[in-house]
């Protein structure tokens, strides 16, 4: 489950976002300071942080400045009622990945989110040798899989889409798109094809690891994404 920190003094937009976010499947820190906003991110390690602009200690610009110190990665969007292109250039400047404008929905917010996390780890995997994503290690120059360091033998066919939706976690993977990357065809010959090789590769993964990593998008594709059984 992906973690989101967010730096939020106003009780009623904090509690609105950790209910949404809550709903979404995400884990939640919240804060209403910058300085203890710094602390946190430091601490904790989020993948994602939400970041107000008018903070008590520290105003969202420090607290972003502070933060890509020593974090040059997680994305960072930040919150304001300040929409002049001069806030939102010193907003990018002080290390923000995205900036969101008050008032906003709770349905844009989430759609923000999702495709920073998509940019973010897309940028983290796409030349990575070794993909790991809780107890799943997919070793991309020798084509091996492990599950709690016990190999996993899968048809190359099963690798390949298997690889393809880990290089994506978090994105919706449809099945054109899936059909084109692993078989080289637009539209498969049957559309169970990719059921059939989704349903052996979690047999051969979920039911020895403590982790559900491929969730089905009803009428749409896959998402790749790890979550710990309860």
């Amino acid at each position: 489950m992906l973690t989101i920190l967010v730096i939020e003094d106003d009780p009623t937009i904090r509690l609105t976002i950790e209910f949404a976010l809550t709903k979404a499947n995400y884990a939640v820190s919240t804060c209403d300071n910058g300085l203890k906003g710094i602390e946190l991110a430091q601490s904790i390690h989020p993948d994602v942080i939400l970041l107000d602009v008018m903070l008590p200690g520290a105003n969202g610009f420090d607290v972003a400045t502070a933060i890509r110190k020593t974090d040059t990665e997680t994305p960072i969007l930040m919150l304001t009622a300040l929409d002049s292109d001069k806030d939102k250039i010193r907003g990018l400047d002080a290390g923000a990945d995205d900036y969101i404008t008050k008032p906003f929905s709770t349905d844009v917010l989430l759609a923000r989110i999702r495709a920073n996390i998509r940019r973010a780890y897309s940028q983290s995997v796409s030349t990575a040798a070794v993909l790991e994503y809780g107890d799943l290690l997919i070793d991309t120059v020798s084509s091996r899989v492990k599950v709690k360091g016990e190999t996993i033998e899968l048809r190359s066919k099963e690798y390949a889409l298997l690889l393809a939706l880990a290089k994506r976690p978090g994105a919706l993977c449809q099945r054109q798109w899936l059909s084109q990357e692993v078989w080289g065809e637009e539209f498969l010959s049957t559309s169970r094809t990719i059921d059939v090789h989704v349903r052996r590769i979690r047999q051969a993964i979920e039911e020895t690891s403590d982790y559900t990593y491929i969730h089905t998008v009803h009428g749409m594709g896959y998402r790749f994404e790890p979550i710990k059984n309860e």
